[in-house]
């Protein structure tokens, strides 16, 4: 098992910092967990989330959404993914669903990857002023690729990704007339 745990405290004077650890599964695959606070009420971090037709925008590897649908409340999202340590494009196809208790959910239905499982809690904090998330995220891709590599691509994506959801937190809450 091959495993990073990173506290990083660049997001605000008022933020603590983000706790993720990524590592190999034994059976496979590459498991990722965080606590994150974002600067914003829950409600600005769950729109942000599931904004699945601006989904590209919230990472810094290159995707295109090939298909999205919503259907009885669930969110079927396709989308092709290119990245550096994979060559061409990976398609992956998974169904989203905000839970009853506030859990934003996706699991893999299709494409190019053998697990995907990405779990949200999203807990108000500070009066209801902050969010704390907790977020998992379990992928198995079909590649000749380790997971040890993966998983120091995951952990360097991940980070990116958090700190973009934080600054489109920051940018709406800092809108006037919210």
């Amino acid at each position: 098992m091959f495993c990073f745990v990173f506290g990083w405290s660049g997001w605000s004077h008022a933020a603590e910092p983000v706790l993720l650890e990524v590592r190999t599964e034994p059976t496979g695959g590459v498991k990722a967990t965080a606590t994150v606070l974002f600067p914003a009420p829950v409600s600005v971090i769950q729109s942000i989330l599931t904004d699945y037709a601006h989904w590209p925008a919230l990472f810094d590897v290159w995707m295109r959404i090939a298909d999205l649908s919503v259907q009885e409340g669930v969110t079927t999202l396709d989308v092709r993914i290119a990245h550096a340590l994979l060559p061409g494009e990976r398609r992956l196809v998974t169904e989203s669903r905000l839970l009853p208790n506030g859990e934003l959910l996706s699991d893999l239905k299709g494409g190019d990857f053998t697990r995907y499982h990405r779990r949200w809690k999203l807990t108000p904090v500070e009066g209801g002023a902050q969010t704390s998330a907790e977020f998992e995220l379990s992928v198995e891709i079909e590649s000749v690729v380790p997971d040890w590599l993966v998983a120091v691509a995951m952990k360097r994506d991940l980070e990116a990704h958090f700190r973009i959801v934080k600054d489109k937190a920051l940018a709406q809450v800092q809108q006037p007339g919210r």
